[in-house]
């Protein structure tokens, strides 16, 4: 049994390998590292674009709470501004993740 398994593997392993080296000779391996790197754009737009959008939903809910409460108390003004910041905060994060993208 164990023979079968281990002669499989090797099989297995011998078609990967001739499989490999023959696509590598294939004009359509040119176009895979173009097609990587726009999937590598496409990616980091979408990073910033939903950060963008979760921050500006973040600061609308937060900052109309943040509103109404200083409507009714002025002096917790101060206390409600560092929240206006964590959601904006996201946005950063969503532009630093890409920038991770972009760069490595």
């Amino acid at each position: 049994m164990k023979k079968k398994i281990a002669a499989a593997l090797v099989a297995t392993l011998g078609a990967a390998s001739a499989f490999a080296q023959t696509t590598a000779q294939t004009p359509a391996a040119a176009a895979a590292p173009a097609l990587g790197g726009s999937v590598k754009y496409l990616a980091a737009a979408l990073a910033v674009s939903v950060a963008a959008v979760a921050g500006g939903l973040a600061v609308a809910k937060i900052g109309s709470a943040a509103m109404g409460a200083m409507a009714e108390k002025p002096e917790l003004s101060g206390k409600a501004l560092p929240y206006v910041g964590l959601a904006e905060g996201i946005c950063l994060w969503g532009f630093l993740v890409a920038l991770l993208i972009l760069l490595l």
